[in-house]
């Protein structure tokens, strides 16, 4: 072999590693979560994504030279996913988790890269594209908020702590993004650093408080426990992944290595401890079994139309008792989880367990595959649930297997199937636009007037 061929033989091997690295850092970004529609072509872009100020739709990242970014240098791609801007100059939105992947480092970057140009297949088509509501269509708006906001690239390493804390550390606040969804936001929709993994609201599901905190937070984990969690996003008599988090057990946590996944734990059993004053009991621990069953049977039997707590018990075994049981005990091998020692139903936030009702579960992961019917229905479905069917169902479990305390309505249910709480930033936004449009026109009339005045005089 000559000189030259056996150069070439060594580029390809170091490229082919450089992607292969790259992939995995790909699935530890969770990028396929956003990138891929369910049954699409992979990183083709197109997903619908909730957001407090509007839809938005993710886009093709795939090679393709004229859909995706087959015509970016290194150098614009590390710019977007580090700075959230795109090579033609204008602003990604926060829903692009740059402000994490800020801290990646020029390795990480380089291989992404590789892997993005050369390990993944062009598609050729524009995903859907719909503007945000004015004036969060404003793009340029973004640069004052990344000024304020974005924060710096450094992320040097701990001297007085292990690589594999370290190695943690750089993962959660990195390509994994935990604070993304785990970090309540201010009105600008920025990260509260102060409540840092505190927990926040994603769209229609809640992302509870990961801080060591042993009552509000899930400091009363093992590390095994997390990682088994992470693994396989099913902890019995604790807690079980969905929505957002399912996916991320999927396509990402259960894909990384053993030590990655350990340095993870590693780390979240360290972060400070936030608690909610509210909490004076973990929501791991709430509820007990309880089966009015008996009630509905016999001589006399209560009228679902007259007694709310009879409406919801026809609901619960007409719907759920078939797979978590009479009891609410779940199946013996928690393939079907106990709705009592339940983080869905034992949490403040009663979002998790309407989402859960209405769109259900599904992940599948090299532990085995989760799986719920969702009760929400689509369009026309007569065997869906209705707003209030819901909120009696969710009102029910609650009362009797977990954290009993406001009861679930009708409205809540609504804004849940809806996407999610809105945010009044858009409605502030607009009215100080308005605001100051007739600031502006009342200052212009009164230079009209005074300058007329001056004139006659």
């Amino acid at each position: 072999m000559s000189a030259s061929s056996t150069a070439f033989a060594a580029d390809d091997d170091a490229q082919a590693a450089s992607v292969k690295r790259g992939a995995y850092i790909a699935t530890a970004s969770d990028c396929s979560a956003c990138h891929t529609t369910p049954g699409g072509k992979p990183f083709a872009g197109g997903l619908a994504i909730a957001t407090p100020v509007g839809t938005i739709y993710s886009t093709n990242i795939t090679p393709s030279a004229t859909a995706g970014i087959g015509q970016y240098t290194e150098k614009q791609f590390a710019r977007a996913v580090r700075a959230g801007v795109r090579a033609d100059g204008a602003n990604l939105y926060p829903a692009m988790p740059y402000t994490s992947y800020n801290v990646l480092t020029d390795a990480d970057i380089h291989d992404l890269y590789a892997y993005f140009q050369h390990g993944v297949s062009p598609v050729d088509t524009v995903p859907k594209r719909r503007a945000l509501p004015f004036p969060m269509n404003i793009r340029r708006s973004m640069m004052a908020w990344n000024l304020l906001f974005l924060g710096s690239s450094d992320d040097e390493a701990d001297a007085t702590q292990s690589p594999e804390w370290n190695r943690g550390k750089y993962l959660v606040d990195g390509a994994a993004h935990c604070s993304t969804c785990h970090t309540p936001r201010g009105f600008l929709m920025q990260e509260l650093s102060g409540h840092y993994l505190g927990g926040a609201q994603v769209g229609p599901w809640f992302a509870p408080n990961i801080t060591s905190d042993t009552i509000s937070g899930i400091g009363s984990w093992s590390k095994d426990e997390l990682v088994r969690y992470l693994a396989t996003g099913s902890l019995p008599g604790k807690a079980q992944a969905a929505g957002s988090m399912g996916e991320a057990v999927e396509h990402s946590f259960s894909q990384l290595k053993q030590l990655d996944i350990s340095a993870i734990a590693t780390y979240i059993k360290t972060v400070a401890p936030l608690h909610d004053a509210s909490d004076d009991q973990s929501r791991f621990g709430y509820g007990k079994p309880f089966s009015q069953l008996a009630s509905l049977r016999g001589a006399n039997p209560i009228r679902s139309d007259t007694d709310a707590q009879a409406r919801g018990a026809v609901l619960f075994y007409g719907n759920c008792a078939s797979c978590h049981q009479a009891f609410g005990q779940g199946s013996k091998d928690a393939y079907y989880p106990s709705l009592f020692h339940n983080s869905a139903t034992g949490a403040v936030n009663h979002n998790n367990l309407i989402a859960t009702i209405l769109n259900g579960v599904e992940r599948t992961t090299p532990k085995g595959q989760a799986f719920m019917p969702g009760f929400g229905g689509k369009a026309n479905d007569i065997n869906a649930l209705t707003d209030s069917q819901v909120a009696t169902l969710a009102s029910y479990v609650i009362d009797n297997y977990g954290r009993a305390s406001t009861p679930v309505t009708p409205a809540d249910v609504a804004q849940v199937r809806a996407g999610g709480p809105a945010s009044s930033l858009l409605l502030l936004a607009r009215i100080g636009i308005a605001i100051g449009a007739i600031l502006g026109l009342a200052i212009v009339l009164l230079l009209v007037v005074w300058r007329r005045r001056a004139t006659a005089g």
